[in-house]
């Protein structure tokens, strides 16, 4: 019996590539979709290649799109990347990184996609414990589309799975170790320097960095001089 296809949205950070590796585990032929959206920390894509053949995607394409058209987002336009916030302020409102509408659009490419390569499975790695308070994370969001792409395509038994969803950043860690993937090529900063160090202040970074704190392990990802 030929395994079950899924399409993995992959950016190359942490909970993605954990996501890849749980969908493996499960028996999916895991073809991998990445995107080039206009976003400052494109570095990502390169991170993402190589999690994709160390994890034995099918197939890994990266799609270009320009959402810094419309800008909106300090991933996509000239705004400052928030740094140096506390854990409570993270976990507040939406912040200046949620780029407008990201997961709709990358759902909806996965989606063609999944109808072409005879996919009735989605992954991604969304989480809505420790993450930034973005709208598009939230299980609630999830479940509509599935029920959008469900009426609008013609995969009427689509399932969107979420495996990080109530996870902790501490969970996802501890998962992703367990499944052997090496964190050391994931890329999670909003703000890496020109060879893709990490800055350690930014929302993305802080929230890493207290998961693989409560796990007691060092983050083996590459980090600006000082600020691990």
């Amino acid at each position: 019996m030929s395994p079950r296809i899924a399409v993995v949205l992959l950016s190359g950070g942490m909970d993605s590539a954990t996501c890849l590796a749980i969908a493996k585990a499960e028996g999916f032929a895991c073809y991998a979709l990445s995107f080039r959206y206009g976003q400052r920390h494109a570095i990502e894509l390169d991170a993402a290649a190589r999690i994709a053949e160390t994890l034995g995607a099918v197939e890994h394409r990266v799609v270009d799109i320009d959402l810094g058209a419309f800008g909106g987002s300090a991933l996509t336009a000239d705004l400052a990347v928030p740094k140096d916030r506390g854990e409570a302020a993270i976990g507040t409102g939406i912040p200046v990184t949620y780029v407008p509408a990201r997961n709709t659009i990358f759902l909806s490419y996965a989606l063609a996609w999944a109808e072409v390569v005879g996919a009735e499975d989605l992954f991604i790695g969304v989480n809505a414990l420790d993450y930034s308070g973005y709208p598009d994370c939230r299980p609630e969001f999830i479940a509509a589309f599935q029920q959008t792409a469900r009426l609008g395509t013609r995969i009427t038994g689509l399932t969107i799975h979420t495996p990080l969803a109530e996870l902790t950043k501490a969970g996802i860690a501890a998962r992703g170790i367990g499944l052997g993937v090496d964190f050391g090529m994931t890329r999670t900063c909003y703000d890496p320097n020109d060879v893709g160090a990490a800055c350690g202040r930014c929302d993305a970074c802080v929230l890493r960095l207290k998961g693989f704190r409560e796990i007691g392990v060092m983050d083996p990802a590459p980090y600006q001089e000082g600020v691990r």
